[in-house]
């Protein structure tokens, strides 16, 4: 999801992909044991498009990653955020005769209370193009005496962030601060949900300790609600593995 606009502000959630094109012959992979709840299944549903499906509970996630790469020790790469309730996920338009490995696992971590966010009216312009956006890349400030606590499930709850303040720094910018409460967090999410959603969804993906943040919003975002999550990720499901087919004559 996002684009150019949101590189401004750093890292972004991004559907990643693989170009290619597209025609039916399908396969199926047998999944392999796995030592969580989830159990993974791949099948090429054309020679370059490839659809996951997944069975299995994760009690207290927050959510689950999609992960693939294109060698089997990796490196992996996120394809998606999901919610629990999705069971499946489908990686269109691959590049052809490559191996591609998929593993799913959740995610766990406090979020904290939402702040609800309406920007002025006003396009991304020229001059917002050459600004340089000092406030927004993600960085640490630093303040004393804060408690804190895990973000692992059953924990007591001290690691969710407090005091989330969203400051509208022009039309089709915000800046987030918060207090980071999380000793053993591996990172943290910005999430939002626009007005007339039904979900909160991850729009930015940032490292531990990071407790500021500038987002470059979409038209969507306009009139929003957000929430910062510290998270951890939990245990890997099993490993699937295709290879995708030849590229169709044109």
């Amino acid at each position: 999801m996002s684009g150019a606009l949101r590189a401004l502000a750093a890292a972004v959630l991004v559907a990643a992909g693989l170009a290619g094109c597209s025609s039916p012959r399908p396969s199926a992979t047998r999944p392999a044991e796995s030592a969580t709840g989830t159990r993974l299944t791949a099948t090429l549903t054309s020679p370059v498009d490839i659809t996951l499906r997944w069975t299995g509970t994760e009690p207290g996630a927050a959510g689950r990653i999609v992960e693939f790469a294109t060698e089997p020790e990796g490196p992996y790469t996120i394809l998606d955020y999901l919610p629990l309730g999705r069971t499946s996920y489908r990686h269109p338009d691959l590049m052809p005769e490559t191996p591609f490995y998929y593993r799913v696992r959740p995610y766990y971590g406090p979020a904290s209370r939402p702040v609800d966010v309406r920007l002025p009216k006003g396009e991304f312009t020229e001059k917002d193009q050459k600004d340089d956006h000092e406030w927004a890349p993600p960085r640490t400030l630093r303040r004393t005496a804060v408690r804190t606590g895990s973000v692992t499930p059953g924990a007591a709850g001290a690691a969710a962030p407090t005091g989330l303040r969203a400051t509208v720094m022009h039309a089709n910018g915000i800046r987030f601060t918060w207090t980071d409460h999380a000793s053993d967090e591996q990172g943290y999410l910005l999430e939002d949900r626009p007005r007339g959603g039904d979900r909160f969804r991850p729009v930015a993906v940032l490292d531990p300790d990071i407790n500021s943040f500038g987002l470059i919003t979409l038209e969507n975002e306009k009139r929003a609600t957000y929430r910062v999550r510290a998270f951890r990720y939990g245990e890997r499901s099993n490993v699937v593995h295709l290879k995708t087919g030849a590229s169709p004559q044109r």
